[in-house]
């Protein structure tokens, strides 16, 4: 058995090999860049080499390097983990001419799987079903637009050498042809510095469906099962879950069978994920799934194949890089329950997913689910690498037990003032076609803004925050003690900005001075808001108490949502007013009727003007 190991990568994945190499007893040497001096991984492991700069062509994608700090450190064997070098046919090699065990696939096989072209050629010859489409050498324009018309529009071209949805375009018809593939051909050779494409059929009601394989270099293979990740954005996965929904017994038998020959063609040994595209217009059958291509790592959702099978992989990668055989037989393997995972991302998905980069000065995950995490509270997320905070794991006996206990641990998601997408995953969760199972490649697409807007803050949420900046203990903030004056105006009106620019006027008792600012945050569902009180203004003529809904400063009105006469509910936007180069939404006080309505797009009006008045509907 290895006795020290080098782990050739960071953040979460070096974590997770950590975490069961000090079960098994072995010593671990982490490596580090400048922005990963402080890094979890770092602390977590015994031992740490730094091996560069910040940016990772200087750091974590220099095999020299790496391969001097395991000598440096007497370390046996390195594990690459995902990304990075783990899928570098010569990176492999260099491992094992340094007299060190490769924790990975041999580099043979490593490249054979490594172009999708040539790896679609060895499927076929190994009996694995690939998806109709030109794989051959002949690059010319005009060539490839005659193979996309003979294997019919919609087309996909696909960098031979591609990955990660770079170098990829989906083609309608023969009129787009030629400026996608210049297109793809451009991002290719930028991307990989092989610009060669192949064509495939455009699978229209397409799910991803992978399938977890092992082999020992015994020459036996075996499989966990298969994942299904159709949840994608952009051609990355956001939630994955094991087993595949809809999956029967006997597709599942032919899949996997597809999935183990495969492995067996390239004599596979370690950790490997065979990814099939399913058209699943009719269902899950097993004619219309063919081979996309091979991963010959680890997969970044390995944990949901670990839920359902009871197996911990890094464990048995580390068996089988030793030299020992598998630890089970294929009639050993066995799928209990369900499990999902979703990817929890420094992300904003109102800003198109732009990357969230800072301090995570508040940092709370579900204590009650499986957390496979490379960062922790006050630590940063770097703009050096990707933006994963975590992977949030959940399982349950069915389906529906695992998604409700996922949703239940992104609701329990705080994370501040980093941006993540929390609500983002927790709306996908919610959504009937995914409840139902009816998930397919194009569901986030399709969706688009309906996913990413945060919901409104009601009336109840603003009054609870109110109390809380103006000092109330509890959740009732007429209740404050805010010193009300003898002979003042009954009311005062708080003024909350959000930190998203939006100032909400909340109506309280009149407070004796303006409070300082502080500042509440506000967890809802996933996703995050934090309000500062500007300040309490009171002594007004009319308030919200009287149904007068009045401008809280100087502005111009941008939209009116109610008409005169209309029912409106307590909470319901009646208007927005622009000032400050702010928009600030003013709402009604209470149920009832707008029996005046003064503001009209456009409009500039005064501080105090009256916009509006609400009739209070009869209790």
């Amino acid at each position: 058995m290895i006795q020290s190991l080098l782990i050739a990568n960071r953040g979460e994945i070096a974590c997770r090999i950590i975490r069961t190499a000090r079960q098994m007893g072995i010593r671990t040497v982490a490596v580090y860049s400048d922005a990963d001096a402080q890094a979890l991984h770092v602390r977590l492991a015994d031992q740490a080499v730094h091996i560069g700069p910040s940016a990772a062509r200087e750091s974590y994608l220099v095999g020299d390097r790496i391969i001097a700090a395991a000598k440096a450190t007497g370390a046996e064997a390195i594990h690459p983990g995902y990304g990075f070098l783990s899928e570098n046919a010569e990176f492999a090699q260099n491992v094992i001419d340094a007299g060190l065990v490769w924790v990975g696939p041999r580099p043979a096989s490593i490249t054979a799987m490594g172009l999708k072209d040539a790896a679609k050629q060895l499927m076929q010859a190994a009996g694995v079903p690939v998806t109709p489409g030109y794989m051959g050498e002949n690059q010319d324009p005009a060539f490839l637009a005659g193979q996309a018309a003979q294997i019919g529009y919609p087309v996909l071209i696909k960098a031979v050498a591609g990955g990660g949805g770079k170098g990829m375009r989906r083609v309608d018809s023969a009129a787009d042809f030629a400026d996608a593939l210049a297109s793809c051909q451009r991002e290719a050779a930028a991307s990989f510095g092989n610009d060669h494409v192949l064509i495939e059929k455009y699978i229209l009601s397409p799910r991803h469906i992978e399938v977890q394989v092992f082999g020992d270099s015994h020459g036996d293979v075996v499989h966990l099962f298969e994942r299904d990740c159709s949840l994608q954005r952009r051609h990355q996965k956001v939630i994955e879950e094991a087993p595949a929904p809809g999956m029967d017994a006997a597709t599942r038998a032919e899949l996997c069978a597809a999935a183990v020959r495969a492995a067996k063609a390239v004599d596979y040994v370690g950790a490997g994920t065979i990814e099939f595209i399913a058209d699943a217009s009719e269902g899950l059958r097993a004619d219309r799934i063919w081979f996309m291509e091979m991963n010959t790592r680890l997969q970044v959702e390995h944990p949901v194949t670990e839920e359902i099978t009871g197996v911990d992989l890094v464990e048995w990668q580390l068996r089988v890089a030793s030299g020992e055989s598998l630890p089970l037989r294929q009639d050993e393997l066995e799928i209990h329950g369900w499990a999902m995972e979703a990817r929890l991302y420094a992300e904003d998905p109102a800003a198109g997913f732009l990357p969230s980069i800072g301090t995570l000065e508040h940092l709370r995950l579900s204590e009650e689910l499986r957390i496979d995490t490379g960062v922790e509270e006050g630590g940063a997320v770097s703009p050096f690498y990707d933006p994963m905070i975590a992977k949030i794991i959940a399982t349950g006996d069915t389906r529906d037990e695992a998604i409700a206990a996922l949703a239940d641990g992104i609701d329990d998601t705080e994370v501040w003032p980093v941006r993540t997408n929390a609500g983002f995953l927790g709306r996908l969760l919610a959504h009937p076609d995914f409840i139902a199972g009816n998930v397919d490649t194009g569901l986030i697409g399709r969706e688009g803004d309906a996913l990413v807007q945060p919901p409104a803050p009601d009336l109840d949420e603003l009054r609870e925050v109110a109390a809380s900046l103006c000092g109330s203990s509890g959740s009732d903030p007429w209740s404050a003690a805010l010193g009300l004056r003898m002979g003042a105006a009954p009311r005062a009106q708080a003024r909350l900005m959000e930190d998203s620019g939006t100032v909400h006027v909340v109506d309280l008792a009149e407070v004796e001075a303006e409070e300082p600012s502080r500042e509440v945050l506000v967890f809802d569902s996933g996703f995050a808001r934090r309000y500062t009180l500007e300040r309490v203004e009171g002594g007004l003529h009319h308030s919200a108490a009287d149904g007068a809904i009045l401008s809280p400063m100087p502005g111009k009105i941008i939209a009116v949502e109610v008409t005169q006469g209309q029912q409106v509910a307590k909470g319901q936007k009646l208007l927005t007013l622009e000032a400050m180069k702010m928009e600030h939404t003013l709402t009604a006080p209470f149920d009832g009727t707008v029996v005046e309505l003064t503001a009209t797009p456009g409009a500039q009006v005064q501080v105090e003007a009256l916009l509006a008045r609400i009739a209070e509907s009869a209790s």
